[in-house]
């Protein structure tokens, strides 16, 4: 028989515990997707793609900002290609009028 008391744990114990332990998986927490992103070979879409890496280390309310300035730099990019001039038409020179 033994008459020993067993050991209880002190409030000491539980807090070293607790600051020792390894952090524990939280699902809610950011976590990267890490979607590939492939480069297009347009500099500024290709920024814009990048961008969206800022999004992995973010909780998701945060996800929103993110998307819209990529959005808003994907659309300026496409009004950009819009906006360029297009090379001249070729016209037809004016001709001596058919006899």
């Amino acid at each position: 028989m033994n008459d020993s008391v067993p050991q209880t744990e002190t409030p000491q114990d539980s807090v070293r515990e607790a600051v020792e332990a390894p952090e524990a998986y939280d699902p809610a927490a950011p976590a990267p997707l890490n979607v590939p992103r492939t480069p297009t070979g347009d500099a500024e879409v290709d920024a814009q793609l990048r961008r969206l890496a800022d999004a992995d280390h973010l909780a998701t309310d945060g996800h929103i900002e993110v998307y819209e300035d990529v959005h808003g730099g994907l659309r300026d990019a496409l009004i950009a290609l819009d906006a360029r001039p297009a090379p001249p038409v070729p016209t037809r020179h004016p001709t001596t009028a058919p006899q």
